[in-house]
């Protein structure tokens, strides 16, 4: 028998041959699998925190706009009773000065799902506050917690 045809009978009587994965294989796999999600997700998490914060901090000036705009149509800011609802849909004594509605529902609705809170007059500015209580919807609170708004 020739040299090259016993080296490809040997060659391809190896490659037809399936090996699977043992298990010792699968659990150091499995191991390192863990050890990179511990450390992935909570940076991606910290991520997702800071993005709402930064889309709420964005929104929350584009109300501060808003109802300057308001303010400016109408000749006075929105009662704390209207609150920032009084951009969507007129309030009943401003008649044909509202030239709304400036925004809409969900522009008035935080990252987390909860409506910005509007405080006339304001108690940290002169005029009126518009923030949030961020991801706990509590006072207080740091990292995604932290409450922050026009001031």
């Amino acid at each position: 028998m020739p040299f090259h045809k016993r080296c490809t009978t040997h060659k391809s009587r190896f490659s037809t041959r399936r090996r699977g994965f043992t298990l010792v294989e699968f659990i150091v796999v499995m191991v390192i699998i863990g050890i990179l999600a511990t450390l992935i997700v909570p940076r991606f998490f910290s991520k997702v925190g800071k993005a709402n914060q930064a889309v709420a901090k964005g929104n929350i000036g584009i109300l501060v706009t808003k109802v300057l705009e308001f303010q400016a149509d109408c000749g006075r800011l929105p009662s704390e009773q209207e609150g920032l609802r009084a951009l969507i849909q007129a309030p009943s004594d401003v008649g044909s000065k509202w030239d709304g509605p400036y925004v809409g529902p969900k522009d008035i609705t935080d990252p987390w799902g909860v409506e910005f809170l509007y405080r006339y007059p304001g108690q940290r500015n002169k005029d009126f506050d518009i923030f949030t209580y961020g991801a706990d919807h509590q006072e207080g609170g740091d990292g995604e917690n932290t409450d922050f708004g026009n001031w």
